[in-house]
């Protein structure tokens, strides 16, 4: 049903909520918002949002990524969310309410939107958490959800095979872009040259996008490769520093304390495993249903074609990466062989079973200092996670893995003096275990 009267926030401002669908007491995202609305994104991917939010850009919508952050924002979080509470919840409600707050925009003409797993955690349970908080201060604002669960049915983005394919092709380049940034910026020889080629490739690949040519994925990845593999690059001994964990404190600087942004000021090269691993884990666990526990639904041979589709891509980016002397990304199987050597990928819970298959990968392939970023009170993560760290260490006995928790009363001071010994032990073994640029074209 529509509302047809005036409702006032508790703040007294009046919303005039007249064109806006209410059903079951919060607003719906229309067909004809995309006109007039403008959706914000909490930030929480800043290597790929700039190409995801193209593709949606080109589909029609009105979407802007919010970069505010500082204790604001979670003071604003706290308002609003329990401090037991997850604390990317309170992250991404601080950073909405922040934003609606700052006058910037017409809360009449604003949506939100999140992301949705499907899973037992975090992704799925925050729409509720943000429709409370702005149902207090700003009722009129439709709560958008992106997901591929069946989950918020009719109030999220429309999406068709091409728009789902291009997001995905979006997540690849954006993975293939963080790679060869984190490894070559460490050891550019002028300061500058990759942020440089970074946003080169950005803008030729949104361009490629208004063409029609996003799906053109060999040029586009080996273009994005030779343009990295041109910078000059200094030959020097670096900690490489994996970053593992929970999904949005993995990547967001605003969940994790700008973890990369540190890593790099100590002079290290930090690893971050792909978002495709975390959407291929999704996948997979759809079918792992079906033969763990018989979970078997008209859906599952579209999850295993979904699959298909996405390995045949990452085994070309792979090879491709590799030709032109950068460490590939992890080949997703391998992945699932390393997870069967320390936890049953039953475990599926939050990112469950793909923790310590990434850690293992890591510390496999020459990257044994871990980061392991988790929320605190994180269950999935404190188990699958800092709880699998030991039958990593068993597997890789110089794996060196500090589990970090991040949450409104943490510092920035006491989690960087964690990392930091961490790392005082890492310097103790580079001697002994040389690391040079993973990229190594052209050594100076």
């Amino acid at each position: 049903m529509r509302s047809d009267h005036v409702n006032a926030s508790p703040s007294g401002r009046t919303n005039d909520c007249r064109t806006v669908d209410f059903t079951d007491d919060y607003p719906r995202f229309t067909h004809e918002m995309k006109a007039t609305h403008t959706i914000l994104v909490p930030d929480m991917l800043p290597w790929h949002f700039d190409l995801i939010t193209h593709v949606i850009r080109a589909n029609g919508y009105k979407v802007e990524v919010l970069h505010n952050e500082g204790r604001a924002v979670i003071d604003e979080g706290l308002k609003h969310v329990h401090n037991d509470a997850c604390y990317p919840a309170l992250c991404v409600i601080g950073q909405f309410l922040d934003a609606l707050k700052s006058g910037k925009y017409d809360p009449k003409h604003t949506a939100v939107l999140i992301t949705q797993s499907g899973g037992g955690c975090r992704a799925s349970n925050y729409i509720p958490l943000i429709r409370k908080a702005l149902k207090a201060e700003f009722p009129e604002v439709p709560v958008l959800s992106l997901n591929f669960a069946g989950l918020e049915k009719g109030n999220g983005l429309e999406l068709n095979l091409r728009f789902l394919m291009d997001l995905g092709l979006s997540v690849f380049y954006g993975d293939l872009i963080m790679s060869l940034f984190d490894q070559t910026m460490p050891y550019e020889l002028h300061a500058g040259d990759c942020a440089a080629v970074r946003e080169r490739c950005i803008k030729d690949l949104c361009a490629a996008y208004d063409r029609g040519k996003f799906g053109k994925f060999s040029k586009h990845v080996k273009s994005v490769l030779a343009a990295f593999a041109a910078v000059p690059v200094k030959k020097e001994k670096k900690i490489k520093v994996g970053i593992v964990g929970e999904i949005y404190v993995k990547y967001s600087p605003l969940g994790n304390s700008h973890l990369e942004d540190f890593l790099l000021s100590e002079g290290c090269e930090p690893v971050v495993p792909a978002l495709m691993d975390f959407i291929m884990y999704c996948v997979v666990n759809n079918l792992n249903d079906a033969k763990y526990y018989g979970r078997r639904s008209i859906s599952t041979p579209v999850f295993r074609f979904v699959y298909f589709w996405l390995r045949r891509r990452q085994k070309k980016l792979i090879k491709w990466m590799g030709e032109y002397g950068f460490e590939p990304l992890h080949d997703f199987e391998h992945l699932r062989g390393m997870a069967d050597k320390v936890i049953n990928q039953g475990v599926k819970m939050g990112e469950g079973w793909l923790i310590p298959a990434e850690m293992a990968a890591l510390c496999e392939t020459g990257t044994e200092n871990v980061v392991c970023a988790q929320p605190f009170g994180c269950l999935p993560n404190h188990i699958a996670g800092k709880g699998a760290s030991r039958a990593v260490k068993a597997l890789f006995p110089r794996a060196n893995i500090v589990p970090v928790d991040y949450d409104p009363s943490a510092t920035k001071v006491n989690q960087e003096n964690r990392i930091k010994l961490m790392l005082a032990t890492a310097r103790e073994n580079l001697g002994s275990h040389i690391s040079f640029p993973s990229a190594m074209r052209q050594t100076l």
